[in-house]
């Protein structure tokens, strides 16, 4: 690799582990623990991404271009990967319920939005209910489980009338470190994954990859700007949402084609006050 590059990487990987190494500390995890898992990765890459074609990966090719020792890669070849599936399949699930909860006509108002839904509707009687909710948007698991859940995280309110109303229209967890950190490694992990996509394909072929910034914003400014960026983010996340719920088969058994596909769409805003007031004055 040309030098330049090189250190350009490095101060590129310093800043990507700067807040990372930060949320490793507060939650007491110390260098030698994220080490073993760094060089865990570069094992699982260097032998699966990185081998000789038409050839099995072995301990020596991998120890070669990892840089890592013999011995080092033996031993975490053994070790089986733990991904969190369960905490991100329930992740999974409660977000569908209240995308389906905001978008589906079958539970709306009068007025277009999400309606207050009694948990069960006697099936004599009309009308949706949760437990329908649940059924279509989460599979198998449990209604009652899945309300505890968005209780628990603050989506959804229990009215005196016994009804359920939908307090946000997102899932993201108010509570639980668990819920939390499951997020930090899969959304930031799909953005690096864009990012290493549009490093090494041509340009017709990269993935949408933007933002907007500015470095000399009045402190008074940030939190109308939130307010604003949370507001039109949600509306295009709704708008997309409808888009790609009417297209996963999942949801819409009709749809033919072929594979399975994973899309992902993320937004987020990012705020860091360097500077004195009296500064840029």
């Amino acid at each position: 690799m040309e030098a330049p590059i090189q250190h350009t990487l490095e101060v590129a990987s310093r800043k990507i582990l700067r807040p990372l190494v930060r949320i490793l500390l507060r939650a007491g995890v110390p260098c030698g623990a994220f080490f073993e898992q760094v060089k865990r990765v570069y094992v699982e890459v260097g032998g699966a991404e990185f081998g000789v074609e038409g050839r099995n990966p072995s301990i020596s090719r991998t120890a070669v271009i990892t840089g890592l020792t013999r011995k080092d890669v033996s031993r975490l070849w053994k070790r089986p990967t733990e991904t969190g599936e369960p905490v991100v399949e329930r992740y999974n699930r409660a977000a569908r319920v209240i995308s389906g909860w905001v978008r589906d006509e079958r539970f709306s108002d009068a007025r277009g939005g999400p309606a207050s839904l009694a948990f069960q509707v006697d099936p004599a009687a009309s009308g949706a209910s949760f437990s329908e909710l649940v059924s279509l948007y989460s599979g198998d698991m449990p209604p009652r489980a899945v309300l505890d859940e968005l209780i628990r995280v603050g989506a959804v309110a229990e009215l005196k009338s016994g009804k359920l109303r939908l307090i946000e229209r997102a899932y993201v967890p108010a509570t639980g470190d668990q819920e939390k950190l499951t997020i930090l490694g899969t959304d930031v992990a799909e953005l690096l994954a864009t990012i290493d996509h549009n490093l090494t394909s041509a340009p017709e072929g990269a993935r949408f990859q933007r933002k907007v910034s500015y470095d000399n914003l009045p402190v008074e400014c940030l939190a109308s700007l939130q307010a604003e960026a949370a507001t039109a983010s949600q509306a295009l996340l709704e708008n997309l949402d409808r888009k790609m719920a009417a297209l996963d088969r999942d949801a819409s058994t009709e749809v033919a084609g072929t594979g399975r596909a994973t899309a992902s769409i993320g937004i987020y805003f990012y705020q860091d006050v360097t500077h004195d007031e009296s500064e840029g004055a």
